[in-house]
């Protein structure tokens, strides 16, 4: 009787853990397109694309970011942004990308 007590709970223990891992990428994933979307500076800046995961052993993600640039001497001209958000210190980092998938 032990041991099916035992097997019951670890069994509630892995489904828990599994849609609190689910969970997490979730929030995860919102931090860092919120990080991103802000970090780009671009004006109606939004994702182009999914999120691309690299692994643990790498520690980032990526992100496409498109919009338009506020300065006025852009113009108003359509630009896009590369974005890499370190997962552990939830960092965003952003460098121009107008050059990436052709014309904007």
């Amino acid at each position: 009787m032990f041991r099916v007590f035992i097997v019951f709970v670890a069994a509630i223990t892995a489904f828990n853990a599994t849609a609190s891992s689910e969970a997490a990428w979730a929030n995860g994933d919102k931090a860092l397109q919120t990080a991103c979307l802000k970090a780009s500076g671009l004006t109606g800046a939004k994702a182009a694309g999914n999120i691309i995961h690299y692994g643990d052993d790498v520690g980032y993600s990526a992100l496409l970011i498109t919009g338009r640039y506020p300065q006025p001497f852009m113009h108003n001209k359509a630009g896009k942004a590369l974005c890499l958000y370190q997962r552990a210190t939830k960092k965003a980092v952003v460098q121009e990308a107008d050059g990436l998938l052709g014309k904007v």
